[in-house]
């Protein structure tokens, strides 16, 4: 009896694991294009699933967590203006009670940098934040690295 109680329990541990998945719904990617000798612009593309989404630079006070981006500091480069995005949707969402700016299915941020060397690379962590109609995960980071040559 013992031993059918132990292979039902371990079944059922089998099987509320392989339901209980991890969502990891939006998928990132680097790049970027050298302009000239002295600069370059790097490209953060965020690939978001179907009926997931993440939020915009700019979400007013009260709402839920901007997506921000942060640079490291290097003698090699420096940033030239502030991150740049298409304009995002928008919609009211009552949890937050406002209009919230947003992002579906994909994006492309973009930030130039000013080049101090012919050769670098560019690093920085972007944080975010995905939902969809029913849940919202826990703010994320994804870090990333870029060779400027």
């Amino acid at each position: 009896m013992k031993k059918i109680t132990l292979v039902v329990v371990a079944a059922m541990m089998m099987m509320s694991a392989a339901i209980a998945q991890i969502h990891n719904p939006v998928k990132w990617s680097v790049a970027s294009k050298k302009i000239n000798s002295k600069e370059a612009v790097v490209f953060i593309k965020a690939t978001i699933q179907d009926g997931w989404h993440i939020y915009g630079l700019d979400v007013p006070e009260g709402g839920p967590i901007s997506t921000k981006f942060s640079f490291s500091t290097s003698s090699e480069y420096t940033l030239n203006g502030k991150v740049a995005a298409p304009a995002p949707q928008s919609k009211y969402e009552k949890d937050f009670k406002m209009n919230v700016p947003y992002y579906p299915k994909e994006v492309t941020f973009q930030q130039k940098v000013k080049l101090t060397k012919g050769q670098t690379t560019v690093k920085g962590v972007v944080e975010f934040m995905a939902c969809d109609k029913s849940q919202c995960l826990p703010p994320d980071e994804y870090n990333f690295s870029i060779a400027i040559k």
